[in-house]
Formats: structure tokens, C-alpha cells, sequence
């Protein structure tokens, strides 16, 4: 059987993978459920309205989300909605392979440099840098971001958050998916 993109990214770590996240990345699917959207409080409040506003989530509260996940040889596409009305597509670009490379995740204007650590059969996305409308930017300048995905009872949980030094917890989304058939 051929190996896939993330197959061969991740080459023999691939395997330490819940077999749930294995199968949604070589034959891609489509996930949905409740999520929390949570804001910081305060001047934290205001950064995380802004920082959801950018990345096209509507607001804080229980929300719907669906997610469409598929790939060809080039790219891992996500297609995140977010109560039917919200859209958020990210392309995920493998550079190399994961003990000499990263993955170059562009949604809108941002690229994330990032990189994948595999640890108890979870998937933890770690952030190496930045580009703003393809201008490198040091990481410091960002909100440290914290993402991860993993199998808790046959379902899919993840969690994707930002925090920044001095203000705290600014916004964070997360939740336990279902496969959708």
C-alpha cells in the first residue's frame, strides 16, 4: 500500500498513532460536534475577540463545529465550520519529513512553521514560526499557541488554544468530535 503525506512525514512514528487518527489521515473524513469557545477575561478578553475575529470564529459560547478533513500528494486540507456560518480552511504543506523537517500550515494571510510530536498516541502540533502575508516574523510576537488531537472513547478530542505572556489565556476552542458516515 502506498504511504500517504502524513505517512511518510511521520514515517515509523506514524504507527504510534491511535489507529482513529490513522485512519482519518489516510482516508480523510468528516468530523462534527459541540465545541467550547472560550475568551480571556479583561484586557485578555479584548486580544481573544480580536484574535477570533481574524481567525473567522464567531465569538465565545457552545457552538457547532464540522470538520472536513482530506489530502492529495501535495497537502492535508482542513475545512473547519463553525455553526454552519463560520468557514476556516487551512492547507497544511509537509516540508521534508519529521526528524528533518515541518509542516507549513497557511490559513489566510498567517503560515505557521510547525512540527508534530507524537506522544501517548495523540498527535501535539508544536509551532516553530511565522509569516504574515509571507513575511517571516519572530515567534515572540505571536500568542503561544497549544494544540493537540487524540482518541477518548472511539471519539475525536482536540483542543487548539492561545496564550500570551503578560495577558494569559486569550482564546482557546475544543471539544469531542464524531465521525460523521
Amino acid at each position: 500500500m502506498a504511504k500517504n503525506i502524513v505517512q511518510a512525514w511521520l514515517g515509523d512514528n506514524f504507527y504510534q498513532l491511535a489507529p482513529e487518527l490513522q485512519q482519518i489521515h489516510t482516508k480523510g473524513g468528516v468530523l462534527a460536534g459541540e465545541i467550547d469557545v472560550i475568551l480571556g477575561t479583561g484586557i485578555s478578553k479584548f486580544i481573544g475577540q480580536r484574535l477570533a475575529k481574524k481567525l473567522n470564529i464567531p465569538g465565545a459560547g457552545k457552538m457547532q463545529l464540522k470538520v472536513d478533513i482530506s489530502h492529495d500528494e501535495q497537502a492535508l486540507y482542513w475545512r473547519r465550520v463553525f455553526n454552519g456560518t463560520h468557514q476556516v480552511e487551512s492547507i497544511f504543506q509537509p516540508q521534508g519529513t519529521q526528524q528533518h523537517g515541518y509542516w507549513l500550515e497557511t490559513t489566510g494571510p498567517l503560515t505557521m512553521k510547525l512540527t508534530v510530536d507524537v506522544v501517548d498516541s495523540a498527535w501535539h502540533w508544536r509551532c516553530l514560526g511565522f509569516k504574515f502575508l509571507g513575511v517571516p516574523l519572530p515567534v515572540w510576537l505571536f500568542p503561544q499557541s497549544k494544540a493537540y488531537k487524540r482518541i477518548e472513547n472511539g471519539q475525536y478530542r482536540f483542543f487548539v488554544g492561545f496564550h500570551a505572556p503578560l495577558f494569559g489565556h486569550l482564546l482557546s476552542y475544543s471539544g469531542l468530535l464524531q465521525v460523521q458516515s
